[in-house]
Formats: structure tokens, sequence, C-alpha cells
């Protein structure tokens, strides 16, 4: 059973690395750019934006949208004890998007925005529905080294079919293909690794995820299984109100999103960071991105190891010092100089993976038995939802300052806050108010 969700992460990882980190933000907007007007302008519904806005338009407007969707799902899959139909099934809607992209040539934009919305709802949601596995597949003091495992096959899978297509896209003369045909591929492959491997899950993991289906039978979760749409609305809105009774839960879930959206801000902007400020190229650049997915996997697993011995909560703790580090590191980089970024890149692939997989593992003892898919659909908004705040803080230190190293080092206070918030968290009360067995190392 645990292969099989690891797979899941291995099958999944594909279209973050390829699609949503390397390709498909330069080329939609090269798309949106043959498309624009005179004034550089395209005119999605009416609406009159720059050509070069069109992306990070329309992946703000996916996370909103995937917000309403996980938390309507997740309330539906405890319910229903549907996870793996409902799991599966979004990921091959996400994979069907995703190969689509195929067709996205000449001025097609909204035909890309369009699919683009698509997969990354299915995305999003087909993770969150992932997650609520973790707590029936491991005993509470396996709970990391699962977490972390599963991690590290999503990086290792990411990262084995970026380096195919990073192969494919800088030989595409010696293919005989053009450089755009050469990028509808490598888009189109990760939907059809997607699909390909959602089928190992689909086929090992059971149709309910967490606690056992007689468990979760004794909870509000499942009192009212084959009841219409409205009643897993009025569910949420229960869930809601119900998380009130959980404040521990919520003091973690505060943290989690603070110190994440520090995570997801550099991630997101240490390409930015590089070509602008470092004056890294796109071979330096795209190189990096490689070191990140591969050191990731080893990172991953040391963690896990580490929490093994120390506990989750303290492993995170050290790993949110190593990130304030490297943000430090950032900032004192000197320009022009590869092998300095592409260390800068090791050490964060070396506490990317780990800090996250353990702040999944941990926030699964904190979850009531019976509302894993529902809670985790909250964390995972806190994932997604919440991650303009790093990145407002990052554009306005630049456009006060000028400077992409004041607007790296602005950062260090989404590490500080959340390495204190997290510090305040009585982990052992918290498992025990929703219910849930104490592992043995916190």
């Amino acid at each position: 059973m645990q292969f099989g969700w690891y797979v899941n992460d291995w099958a999944n990882a594909a279209f973050s690395a390829t699609v949503l980190t390397v390709f498909l933000g330069p080329y939609l907007t090269t798309v949106a750019k043959e498309a624009a007007d005179a004034a550089g302008n395209v005119h999605p519904l009416g609406l009159s934006i720059r050509a070069g806005s069109f992306f990070p338009y329309t992946v703000s407007f996916s996370v909103l949208l995937s917000v309403a969707v996980m938390l309507l799902t997740g309330t539906v899959a405890d319910r229903t004890g549907r996870h793996k139909e409902l799991m599966c099934g979004f990921a091959y809607v996400g994979s069907l998007a995703t190969m689509g992209m195929f067709l996205l040539d000449g001025d097609r934009y909204l035909l890309g925005g369009a699919l683009l919305v698509v997969a990354n709802i299915s995305y999003a949601t087909s993770v969150a529905l992932s997650y609520a596995y973790l707590p029936g597949l491991a005993s509470p003091d396996e709970r990391d080294k699962v977490s972390s495992t599963g991690w590290a096959y999503g990086y290792a899978g990411g990262g084995l079919l970026l380096i195919a297509n990073l192969v494919l896209f800088q030989g595409h003369d010696a293919f005989g293909l053009d450089s755009g045909t050469a990028v509808r591929i490598c888009l189109a492959s990760a939907g059809l690794w997607w699909a390909l491997f959602t089928v190992v899950p689909m086929l090992r993991l059971p149709s309910r995820a967490g606690v056992a289906p007689s468990r979760a039978a004794e909870g509000p979760a499942a009192a009212g299984d084959g009841e219409p749409a409205g009643g897993s609305l009025r569910e949420l809105a229960r869930t809601l109100r119900g998380m009130r009774k959980h404040p521990l839960t919520l003091l973690y879930l505060a943290a989690f999103l603070c110190y994440n959206d520090g995570i997801q801000t550099v991630v997101s902007q240490a390409s930015l960071y590089g070509s602008e400020e470092l004056g890294m190229d796109q071979t330096s650049l795209v190189t990096a991105v490689l070191l990140v997915q591969v050191v990731a996997i080893g990172g991953a697993l040391l963690l896990g190891r580490i929490a093994h011995r120390y506990g989750a909560k303290r492993t995170i703790l050290g790993s949110l010092v190593g990130w304030a580090v490297t943000v430090a590191l950032g900032y004192f980089m000197p320009a022009h100089q590869p092998a300095w970024f592409y260390a800068l890149a090791c050490m964060i692939g070396l506490v990317l993976g780990g800090s996250q997989a353990l702040s999944r593992s941990l926030f699964s003892h904190l979850i009531p038995p019976g509302r894993e898919a529902e809670y985790f659909s909250f964390y995972k908004v806190s994932d997604r939802g919440t991650s303009w705040m790093g990145p407002l803080v990052f554009g306005l230190a630049y456009q006060l300052t000028g400077s992409y190293r004041s607007a790296i080092i602005s950062l260090l206070v989404f590490f500080v806050i959340g390495f204190a918030v997290l510090l305040k968290v009585p982990v052992r009360r918290a498992i025990e108010a929703v219910g849930n067995p104490v592992p043995e190392r916190l």
C-alpha cells in the first residue's frame, strides 16, 4: 500500500517540475505575445492585460478556484469514503488537460489558459486527497519516514522526466524539431507520465484513506453517506465551525502558513533573482533547477532519519534555521559566479524536501480521525491559496529599494515568525486534543 502512495508522488511531480516550474510559463507568455495587439495587450474575457502578465494571472485564478474545489471535494471524500476514486479521477482530468497542451501553437493563448486552470485545479485537489492517506499508511512513529520517502519519490520522478525533457529541448535541432514543438512535446509528456503512473496507486491503494471505515463511521464525516451535494456543503460548514474546537491544530496551521509561504517564494523567485541580480544565463538557471530536484531527494530522506531520532518538530525547526541561513547567504552571494549559485541551489534542495515532508507528517497527527481529506484540504489551502504574501513582500521590497538583494533578504521575516509560532505549539497536547495516539518522538 505504501508503494502505491509513493508512486502517486512520482506520477504527479512531473506536472509540477516540467510544466509549472520550467516550460509552461515562458512558452505560454510567448503564445500570448503572438496574440497581443499593437500595445502588447491581450483581451481574455474582455479584460485588457499585458501579455507578459497572462501566465501569472492565470495561475492566481486557478489557485483561487482550487481552494473551493479542494474544500468541497475533501468533504465529499470523507463522507463517502471514495478517496481513491476522486483522487485518481482528478489526476486523469489533470493529465488529459496537460497532454492537451501539445495543441498550444500559434496564438492559442486562451486555450493554454483554460488547460492550465483545469490542470492546476486537478493537480491541487488530487494531491490534497493523496495526503489524506498518510495517517492510515503508517503507525505514528513511522509516519515521518513514510512521508519523507514519498517526497523523495516525487523529486526523483519529477527530476527524471525533467532531465529527459531538457535533453530533448536542448537538442531539438538534432531531433529535427523547432523549439516550440519541442516545448509542446515536453508539456504533453508530463501529462502522459502522470496518467501512466497513476495506474499504480489506482490498483494498490484502498478506496478510503486515513482511518479504517469502522472508525470513520463513528464520526460525523460518515453520518450522512449518500446524501446529496447539499449535505456536503452543510458538512463543510460544520467542519469550518468545528475546527475552532482544535485551536492548537489551527496554531500549527498558522505556523506552517507563514514559513511555507517563505519557502514557496524562495523557490518561485530564485530564477528571477538568479537572472536579474546574479546575472545567471538560462543554462545556469536550468542546471540549478535540476540540482534542487536531485539534492532534494537526499534531503528529504536525511531529514526523515533525523526526525526519527530527534522528532519532527525539532527537525522542522532546524530546517527553518537552515532556510534562514540560505536566504542570508543568497543576499551576500557574488554575481556572475555560477558555482556559488549552484551551491545555493544545493542548500535549497537539502532543506526543501525534508521541511515539507515532515510538515505533512506532523500535521497528520493533528487531524481528528475520519476527517483526513477535509483537514488536508485546508492544509493545501495554506500551501497554495495564501502564497501571495511572500511574493507581495518580495515585490514591495524591490519596489521600495530597487534591489533584488533587499527583496530576497526580506523573506527572512517568514522563517523567523514561522519558527517562533511553531516553537509555541505544544504538539503532544495538540495530538491528545484530537484523540490520536502520541508518537514516541515529537
